[in-house]
């Protein structure tokens, strides 16, 4: 393999892995230094997809509390003022002619009632209690395991958030590395051109052989610039998840380490899928659909109502007469005994519609769990496969690194060429390079693996 290739491989190495934040440059008193935890902590804190969890459980709250009201009294007041232009039951005190002065006996027959009256002002307190109604103890029951569901879902998107979070860092931690990697192979290109043109000008090289060099070193440079610009975008991920400032310099503090503590012993899937956020929340809405059911069911079963109202109600002759001796008392109670009759079937379409919910509930839950089964697995082996290949890659770097120093070693005794040093070099820079790929691929597996699990750090579950 020749040296072009081999530099352009690395390029492309660096290229596939920077989906994330390159090493910065920034001032330091504007640079905002994140280790893990901070990151994981502005994230819980800060990031607006905990925010929205959170607000679902708060959303949820409301709801326990709207479904209790339901059970308790309520009490409304009101004060009306009606104006009556006309009525069939007003009764004129015309007298028969002119001269009679005797008034109309039956107007004033009908004096203090109220029919016909022009004014009419009324005061009322209305409450109202369900003594007994099928629904109510259901509607309660959905409000809590709606509530429930919402915690557990708030679990379940801080797992998410602290897998993409750690992900996002890992891969800015690697692309760091791959950078300097980078960057290291195009000064080496460059002193290499440096070299074969001080070979030529003292007679012992060719014009090929700077030709080479130099067509070797500009197609490196295209390359790391694209490099460049693809660790900008990702940088702006990762700011977007703990709420950076975009504008704002990022240094990631945590180093990209091989892991040093053994692997835990594996799970038995059917225990993390029972132990998953996303299962118990799944749960909680069979429940739901099944509560759904009963109502449907409790819509063919009386409900009875209790009722009383206290009112005053005033007749004055005008407008604003009020005063409190003329005030008439109202005071009644109701028993309302609400029967079900006939209502063109929607009953029964009411209560297919939802045993029909509900067996989808129920195989939404199945399939959860053999698709969280099914994601612990994978993730499990995966961080195996990464964990082997750390130790595959470190071999590589310490034979590289053996390597490179014999044909050192060869080159200052005269038995080795300045290509065969530079070709050691970039072998070695690329073996490192593999090698910090292999240790990210670790720990974004872990994060996998710990997402499969539905478990977060206490970094992203302050307190409130």
């Amino acid at each position: 393999m020749t040296l072009t290739s081999r530099l352009s491989r690395l390029l492309a190495l660096s290229l596939a892995a920077a989906t994330a934040v390159p090493a910065q440059r920034p001032a330091a008193g504007d640079t905002v230094r994140l280790s893990i935890f901070e990151a994981l902590t502005r994230a819980g804190t800060q990031g607006e997809e905990a925010r929205l969890a959170r607000s679902a459980v708060d959303i949820a709250a409301t709801q326990v509390a709207s479904a209790r009201s339901a059970a308790l009294p309520s009490l409304d007041g009101s004060f009306t003022y009606v104006r009556t232009y006309a009525s069939p039951f007003q009764i004129k005190a015309t007298p028969s002619t002119p001269a009679d002065t005797t008034p109309n006996p039956i107007a004033a027959m009908f004096a203090n009632l109220p029919f016909g009256r022009v004014n009419q002002y009324t005061a009322n307190v209305t409450a109202t209690q369900a003594v007994f109604s099928p629904r109510l103890g259901s509607a309660l029951r959905i409000a809590n395991y709606w509530q429930s569901a919402s915690r557990f879902g708030l679990r379940e998107q801080l797992a998410e958030t602290e897998y993409q979070v750690r992900t996002a860092y890992v891969r800015a931690q690697l692309a760091a590395e791959l950078e300097a990697s980078a960057r290291e192979a195009v000064a080496q290109a460059a002193r290499f051109l440096e070299q074969e043109r001080l070979r030529l000008s003292a007679g012992t090289g060719s014009e090929l052989d700077v030709l080479r060099a130099e067509v070797s070193l500009e197609n490196l440079r295209p390359q790391l610039v694209d490099a460049q610009n693809a660790a900008a975008i990702a940088t702006l991920d990762i700011k977007r998840l703990v709420n950076v400032p975009l504008a704002a310099p990022l240094m990631l503090t945590t180093a990209l380490a091989a892991p040093a503590a053994p692997l835990a012993a594996a799970i038995d899937p059917t225990t993390v899928s029972a132990e998953r956020a996303a299962v118990k929340a799944e749960e909680q809405q069979v429940r739901i659909a099944n509560e759904i059911v009963k109502q449907a069911i409790a819509a063919y079963i009386p409900a009875l109502d209790f009722r009383m109202s206290l009112g005053r109600i005033m007749y004055p002759t005008e407008v604003f007469a009020l005063n409190g001796r003329e005030w008439l008392t109202d005071w009644n109670a109701s028993l309302t005994l609400k029967v079900p009759l006939f209502n063109g079937m929607k009953r029964g379409a009411d209560l297919s519609q939802a045993r029909i919910g509900l067996r989808q509930e129920e195989y939404r839950l199945a399939q959860l769990r053999e698709a969280v089964q099914l994601q612990y697995q994978q993730a499990l082996g995966e961080r195996t496969r990464a964990e082997a290949a750390i130790t595959a890659r470190k071999r590589t770097v310490d034979q590289a690194q053996r390597v490179y120093d014999l044909t050192v070693l060869r080159y200052d005794q005269g038995l080795a060429t300045h290509l065969d040093v530079s070709d050691a070099r970039l072998g070695l820079l690329m073996s490192r390079a593999n090698y910090a790929q292999a240790v990210a691929q670790y720990h974004i597996a872990d994060a996998g693996l710990q997402r499969a699990l539905g478990a977060s750090s206490a970094a992203l579950s302050p307190a409130r």
